[in-house]
């Protein structure tokens, strides 16, 4: 089966089996049979439930397909085992994300991750040099631990513990437990401040746009002056004015027009991104 027909084959939701768990999906068909894909990687709270319509908008948007899936131990997915392993977004990045990948028959196009996601995708473009990829879309990534990550991952534990955050998140995850302790337990965990995934930046060979809120809880622009800094290939920064750690609920049109642009560029000798008509 080639990478075309894999996808074709693909129905709009359902679940992928891999490595033993199995994984909620959607696949956003492009009118084009030939477009290339954007692979959304979501947050560390997040599933594909919590992107929203931003997927829509992206297809829209752009003319690509979208695939978006829930990790394992999110959103409708195979819980895991707890805790999680502190490397956990290594293990993703580079066994898990791979046979994904292969699975869908990704044949060409982006990864685009929200936090946790974004640093997943950063791990496996520097690890792969994946002819596949065109480019790396990485929204409030994390590549160092901050002490405002720290500060704010206290605080929202301290909220599911006391509030109706619980419940809340309890509509997106099949597993709420297993979802939220898993990756507070990880970040919180004090070895866990030793996390350094910025090796990885200085081997990727594709187009990089970063987008950060400004008013970022979870992370400074520091964590955007390391991708600058690490990276050999073109970094593209979006700073997003009045937005938070998910400037694509809190700012979704900059967001969207940000991601869009850089898309087509990367894209460009790529049939099928028709996009939004002009």
């Amino acid at each position: 089966m080639n990478g075309n027909d894999s996808m074709t084959n693909l129905t709009p939701t359902g679940f992928l089996s891999v490595d033993g768990a199995s994984l909620e999906y959607k696949w956003l068909a492009p009118a084009s049979a030939d477009a290339p894909t954007i692979v959304m990687l979501h947050e560390g709270l997040g599933s594909v439930g919590l992107w929203g319509d931003f997927p829509e908008k992206l297809q829209q948007a752009t003319g690509a397909g979208i695939f978006v899936y829930s990790r394992a131990g999110y959103g409708q997915s195979s819980p895991v085992m707890l805790p999680r392993p502190l490397d956990y977004m290594q293990r993703e990045a580079l066994d898990v994300l791979p046979k994904i990948l292969d699975a869908i028959g990704f044949e060409r196009g982006l990864l685009l991750g929200h936090s946790d996601g974004a640093s997943i995708a950063t791990i496996y473009a520097g690890a792969h040099q994946d002819h596949r990829l065109n480019g790396l879309v990485l929204i409030a990534p994390h590549f160092i631990v901050e002490d405002i990550s720290i500060e704010s991952i206290a605080a929202i534990k301290a909220a599911f513990e006391t509030t109706d955050l619980k419940s809340k998140l309890a509509r997106w995850h099949k597993d709420v437990d297993n979802a939220f302790h898993g990756w507070n337990g990880a970040w919180l965990d004090p070895k866990f401040r030793d996390w350094d995934i910025s090796e990885y930046l200085a081997y990727i060979r594709v187009p990089v746009m970063v987008l950060q809120g400004t008013g970022d809880q979870y992370g400074t622009l520091r964590q955007v002056e390391i991708a600058q800094e690490e990276c050999y290939c073109p970094v593209d920064l979006k700073i997003i004015p009045d937005a938070g750690h998910s400037p694509h609920r809190e700012a979704p049109g900059a967001t969207l027009d940000a991601i869009e642009q850089f898309a087509k560029a990367a894209l460009r000798d790529d049939q099928g991104l028709q996009g939004r008509a002009a």
